[in-house]
Formats: structure tokens, C-alpha cells, sequence
């Protein structure tokens, strides 16, 4: 039993809720109570899951050297010795094999060649981009991307450029947020990637206000919009752009007051104000979209 936690540690489950955004396509295309639509959408989540998984037992085995002299990551099953480098490999095999299984029957050719472009993105940020400021935080976005149009290919649902461009900038603004989590720990005398050195407290805080400003702006304007009014049958949506400021708004204070922005996803599990919130938002956006019109 215990083998088994740590097998699943190494395929970090948790880290799955960044691929909700999947199901953003069938969400806002007003197909969740279409079946297949949400069966596609499911497969094409467990696809994305299990090469998510891959591509982090791949860090890994690359990172174990410098995993163990990490505060934190030292207890990953790679870098503790909990799983062996063979058995890692084994494991990201299976995965792979699963995610390509899962496409290749059930879902269309487009996912494939997206499902792939994601792992070589991933291989190339392992290898040398995350080594490069900016460039590394562009990469990580682009990964939210790539999620969106999966789910969009796997049910046919064309993509609204202002959900792309929403989930590219909050990206960036959670990767912003990470690199501060390693500026900390620099802070602290703890070796971090060498791409921390082409930032600084100043940069990455001036750089969170203003991706934080131009999500608030892009969301309004995406509510006001003709073209979306039209689509949705509701000039109300501008409603729930008080859920993405406080949502924002807690985000900046866990940052910069409390100091946890070390991993976007673990600050989701552990946070319930910002649960809260989210919940909320996607409650208004139900009830203004599939409820009430006008």
C-alpha cells in the first residue's frame, strides 16, 4: 500500500485541476448536458492527465540530482529514493502509453498532434528554456493554451480568442507568482534554477500588478463585448468580474503578505477563500448563462 502512494505521489495527481481548463470549451459552448460532448471532454482530460504525468516523472528523473538539495523537493520519490530511476521510467511508459491509447481510439487526430506539441514544449522547457527568464514563464502559459484547444478539438467546439488570451495572462501572472516562491527561497541561500537570476522582487511585483490590471480589463471588456453579448443572450456577464478581482485580490495577498505562492495548485487545495470564490464565479456564470438570459 504504501509503494502505491508513493507511485502516485510521483504522478502528482493534484496537479490535474490545471487541466480543468479542458473544460472551459464545453463550459461556455453549451454543451454540458450534451453526452458525448462531456464523454469527449473526459477522455481528452484523462489523455491530458496521463501525459501531464509523463512529462513530470520525466523532470524528475532529469532533476534528481538537484531535487534532493531543494527544501521542498527532496521528498519527491525520485529525488528520496523511494522509487527507483527504472521504476520511474516504467511508470512514465505506462503513462504514455495511456495517453496515446486514450487518443488514438477515441479521440480526433488534432488532440494527438496537440497532445504531442504539449510533451515537446515540455521536453524542450526541461532541457534549456526554463533556463531562460521570461522565455520560461511564456512556455508555462502556452501549456494552459494548449489545454483549451485540446478540449476544443476533442468536441469540435470552436475557441473564443478571449477565453486564449485570459488563460494566457492569468498564467503568466501564476508563473510570476511561482518564480517569486523561488526568489524566496534564493533569498535563502537554497540553489534554484538558473533562471532566477533574471529576476528580481522588483520585476516580478511590478510584473504580477500589471498582469493582474490587464486580466481585470480584458475580462470587462470580454463581458461588454457585442460579439459575446450576442453569443450568450445576456449583457450581465460584466457581473462576475467582481469573483475575478477578489479572486486576483486574494492571490496577490497570499503572494506578497503570506508568502505561499510556491505552487498555484497546492494554494487551490489549501486555500478555501480563494474555493470559495471560484465557486462563486462559476456559480454566477452558470446561472447567467444556462438560467437566466437578458
Amino acid at each position: 500500500m504504501q509503494k502505491l502512494k508513493t507511485f502516485l505521489h510521483l504522478l502528482r495527481p493534484h496537479q490535474y485541476l490545471k487541466n480543468g481548463f479542458i473544460w472551459l470549451p464545453v463550459f461556455f459552448g453549451y454543451r454540458i448536458f450534451d453526452a458525448s460532448a462531456l464523454e469527449k471532454t473526459l477522455l481528452a482530460f484523462g489523455a491530458f492527465c496521463m501525459m501531464s504525468s509523463t512529462i513530470y516523472i520525466l523532470n524528475d528523473f532529469r532533476d534528481r540530482e538537484e531535487d534532493r538539495r531543494h527544501p521542498v523537493k527532496k521528498d519527491r520519490p525520485l529525488a528520496s529514493g523511494a522509487v527507483s530511476p527504472r521504476e520511474a521510467l516504467y511508470a512514465g511508459l505506462i503513462c504514455f502509453g495511456a495517453s496515446m491509447g486514450l487518443t488514438l481510439t477515441f479521440l480526433p487526430d488534432t488532440c494527438l498532434y496537440m497532445l504531442l506539441a504539449y510533451l515537446l514544449l515540455n521536453i524542450a522547457y526541461s532541457q534549456s528554456l526554463k533556463h531562460i527568464p521570461i522565455v520560461d514563464i511564456l512556455c508555462i502559459a502556452l501549456g494552459f493554451v494548449l489545454r483549451i484547444f485540446v478540449g476544443g478539438a476533442a468536441t469540435g467546439i470552436i475557441i473564443s480568442p478571449w477565453i486564449v488570451i485570459m488563460a494566457f495572462l492569468l498564467a503568466l501572472f501564476l508563473a510570476l507568482a511561482k518564480r517569486r516562491d523561488d526568489l524566496l527561497l534564493m533569498d535563502q541561500e537554497v540553489q534554484v534554477r538558473k533562471s532566477i537570476d533574471g529576476y528580481n522582487h522588483e520585476f516580478i511585483s511590478l510584473g504580477m500588478g500589471i498582469m493582474a490590471s490587464v486580466i481585470i480589463v480584458v475580462y470587462i471588456l470580454y463581458t461588454v463585448s457585442p460579439e459575446i453579448v450576442a453569443k450568450h443572450g445576456t449583457h450581465r456577464l460584466y457581473i462576475t468580474g467582481v469573483w475575478v478581482l477578489l479572486g486576483l485580490l486574494r492571490y496577490l495577498q497570499i503572494t506578497f503578505v503570506e508568502e505561499k505562492s510556491g505552487s498555484p495548485t497546492l494554494v487551490l487545495i489549501k486555500d478555501f477563500a480563494l474555493q470559495a470564490i471560484i465557486a462563486l464565479w462559476l456559480v454566477n456564470i452558470f446561472i447567467l448563462l444556462y438560467v437566466v438570459k437578458g
